[in-house]
């Protein structure tokens, strides 16, 4: 299956951004989804908690798709200042990003904890974004592929399938940076994920979306996108702005 096989999606995730004054920014997305871009590209779009209700409202039924930046692997319980993927689900999302390095560093998560997170979205009906990525430190090791491939199968749960997971690769070193991979060891690196996916799920593991991402910008999405095994791309900071996000996505077009 190639590239064009599987519909690029293009994820922005705001992070600890965005106020009530943004939602002009995410309006204008939608509205260009649905101006020119819905029949060839799907859009994700992961703002702060504190706007996911009212995001998913406004665009109930343009196709563009509303979720969390994280999710607490239980349903409920005493987890103060927690979100549970059911709670995600009832509030309007779609979808739940899982294991950023963000989250891996900050907060100590584990694969272990990341894949029990894609189980509970699996378990509320969200598409989990699994993301997966080495340091600075390990490439320059030479353990890249190694790390990716541990995190790889450590955090991606059992009955994940094609159309319930996307896998995220961004190389940690350049995630807000500015500083990217070659086109080729951005090829290379999803060319393994793509492997590693197709030995344990078989054709759902060829379905799988791999999206790249780590200082994805308008003016390098073009290249990045048409990398092998390259379905997509999860924007951070570009993806706080209409302008830069849409001609991300325009670039998804091929």
């Amino acid at each position: 299956m190639s590239n064009a096989a599987r519909k690029p999606l293009i994820a922005g995730n705001w992070k600890m951004n965005g106020l009530g004054a943004s939602a002009p920014e995410f309006v204008r997305i939608v509205g260009a989804y649905q101006g020119s871009l819905k029949n060839v590209v799907d859009i994700m779009v992961f703002p702060p908690a504190t706007l996911l209700t009212s995001f998913a409202t406004s665009t109930r039924g343009a196709g563009v798709i509303v979720g969390a930046q994280d999710c607490h692997p239980a349903p409920s319980g005493a987890h103060t200042g927690d979100i549970s993927a059911e709670m995600i689900a009832d509030a309007g999302g779609k979808a739940v990003i899982v294991g950023h390095s963000e989250r891996r560093a900050e907060h100590g998560e584990t694969d272990a904890i990341v894949r029990a997170k894609a189980e509970a979205a699996l378990r509320a009906g969200l598409v989990a974004v699994i993301c997966v990525g080495e340091t600075e430190e390990d490439r320059d090791a030479g353990k890249a592929f190694e790390v990716v491939e541990r995190q790889l199968e450590g955090s991606v749960p059992n009955a994940a399938r094609a159309k319930t997971v996307v896998v995220a690769y961004e190389p940690v070193w350049a995630i807000g940076t500015g500083v990217t991979p070659t086109v080729e060891e951005v090829a290379e690196m999803h060319g393994r994920i793509r492997r590693a996916l197709q030995a344990r799920f078989g054709a759902e593991g060829e379905g799988m979306r791999i999206l790249y991402g780590g200082s994805v910008k308008p003016d390098n999405a073009a290249e990045l996108l048409r990398a092998g095994n390259v379905d997509g791309a999860l924007v951070g900071g570009a993806s706080l702005k209409a302008d830069d996000f849409l001609a991300i996505a325009q670039a998804a077009r091929g």
